[in-house]
């Protein structure tokens, strides 16, 4: 099965390869700097070229190339996209704003005065873009509509085209809830075989919704039993070959069982939205928690969460599947069956939920499948705020360990009530993560005990590194800081 590719050919200039090839969504940063894929040479030939000159963020066939305050620019087709002032630093100019530009196949892209890459992409005939048909055919075909709405989306499917597969619009995935509704209404009609696993369900409400859609309480007719049920709408057309890439990685994540996980039930696909049901969790999300009391917990209840979490952690990465989206949103609360420590060693009072970890891959399957669409800086779509450096650098290969990173900065945000950096409104995102470091958690609040902030410091080290490299080894710190208290 063929996959479209976007590569990246030197034309002119020296670096590691002379070509690039990009199959999957993946993010890369170009310049001199050591953490820089493609990386130049740091010699007196590439000395326009800044150590992070930009960045690529790529989803097969769609790229998009953004510049980041370079001292020399970025040109597409000799036309200038980003530069900063001269006299401006480089802290200054990476102020300035989003300056990007889409690419598209044979455009040539000019790093200062010395280096120069051809854009090519490519698409293999099942994941055609466009029909091929003659004009007089193409005379007597309909627009493409979206699936719930009818509306003609030609041009926001731009050139992913009419023949990439189906589609909600935009306008119909802000209201996530009429989707879902219309979804279970042909389920219970009984006539739709791809809508059989939810066709003994009826909705009870909205639970919560992000950037890839909403999920709600759902009721089993004949048991009773309450489940999850989560609703995911591409941002872009899901073809028959992203379909079954997101059902391959989806099927890794329902294989996962332990207690502190969210176990994933059902999952199906219909009318350009994809479905599943899993276990429902009582006590909602840590970050609906975090809003009830105020903003923060006790040292001692945020701790029993983040220890719970990190047993959840160590088991899936055993099992090599990596969370990569790890928030308090996706930190779900059971109701505690028993009291004490649940073996985290210890009689440190109680708390009255268990957490456990929900979507657990599927973010990471979602933009492996080429699903999630590119991210526009200026919107700041995502949650940038539990992000590691090395999530941007290495998005295609991210190591288990910023896991590890979002979970301490979860831990952060519950003890403090602020995230571990500050994000100005005026400065893109990701030169936020790639150029500030982590505020010591001891700078936000004083009065986190000094062990505890030692080991969550440590943890939220994301130079080179991420300080603590598995969930076992931050586990078992964080449970020694917290009996020393």
């Amino acid at each position: 099965m063929g996959r479209a590719t976007v590569s990246l050919a030197l034309v002119n200039g020296r670096g590691e390869s002379s070509e690039f090839v990009f199959d999957e969504r993946s993010t890369c940063l170009i310049g001199r700097g050591e953490d820089c894929s493609p990386r130049l040479p740091n010699d007196e030939h590439h000395r326009s070229v800044s150590r992070h000159h930009c960045m690529l963020d790529i989803n097969p066939p769609d790229v998009r190339i953004r510049d980041f305050g370079s001292r020399n620019g970025t040109f597409v087709n000799g036309a200038k996209i980003g530069q900063r002032d001269p006299g401006q630093s480089a802290a200054q100019g990476r102020g300035l704003g989003t300056q990007e530009r889409d690419l598209k196949d044979g455009d040539e892209v000019r790093l200062g005065r010395s280096v120069a890459f051809r854009v090519n992409v490519a698409v293999p005939p099942e994941e055609a873009t466009t029909l091929v048909v003659s004009p007089e055919q193409a005379a007597t075909l309909p627009p493409p509509g979206c699936v719930k709405c009818g509306r003609e989306i030609t041009q926001e499917l731009g050139r992913r085209g009419a023949a990439a597969g189906r589609y909600v619009c935009a306008a119909c995935q802000a209201n996530p809830q009429d989707v879902m509704t219309l979804l279970v209404k042909l389920a219970q009609a009984g006539t739709r075989s791809d809508l059989r696993a939810i066709a003994e369900y009826d909705l009870l409400g909205e639970l919560g919704r992000g950037g890839m859609g909403a999920v709600y309480l759902a009721r089993h007719r004949e048991s009773g039993r309450l489940v999850a049920l989560k609703l995911m709408l591409p941002r872009v057309a899901a073809n028959e070959v992203a379909r079954a890439r997101f059902r391959r990685e989806v099927e890794l994540t329902r294989r996962l069982r332990h207690p502190n996980i969210a176990a994933l039930y059902e999952d199906g696909f219909a009318d350009g939205a994809f479905f599943f049901t899993s276990e429902y969790c009582e006590g909602g999300s840590l970050d609906k928690l975090l809003q009830i009391r105020g903003g923060t917990l006790p040292v001692d209840e945020a701790v029993r969460y983040a220890l719970d979490v990190l047993e959840g952690l160590d088991y899936a990465h055993n099992e090599t599947v990596v969370h990569r989206d790890l928030s308090p949103s996706n930190i779900l609360l059971a109701e505690s069956t028993g009291a004490g420590m649940r073996g985290h060693g210890g009689a440190r009072g109680s708390a009255p939920y268990v957490a456990k970890v929900g979507d657990f891959g599927l973010g990471k399957a979602f933009d492996q499948a080429g699903l999630s669409g590119l991210t526009r800086t200026g919107a700041k779509a995502g949650k940038p705020w539990y992000v590691a450096r090395q999530q941007v650098v290495n998005f295609k290969n991210v190591p288990k360990s910023v896991d590890v990173w979002a979970l301490a900065a979860c831990l952060y945000k519950c003890l403090t009530g602020t995230y571990v950096r500050d994000f100005p409104g005026d400065v893109d995102q990701w030169h936020v993560i790639l150029y500030s470091s982590p505020v010591p958690i001891r700078q936000r609040d004083p009065h986190v005990p000094r062990a505890l902030a030692e080991v969550i410091d440590t943890a939220l080290i994301d130079q080179q590194e991420i300080g603590f490299e598995s969930a076992a080894a931050f586990r078992e710190a964080l449970r020694s800081a917290w009996k020393s208290l």
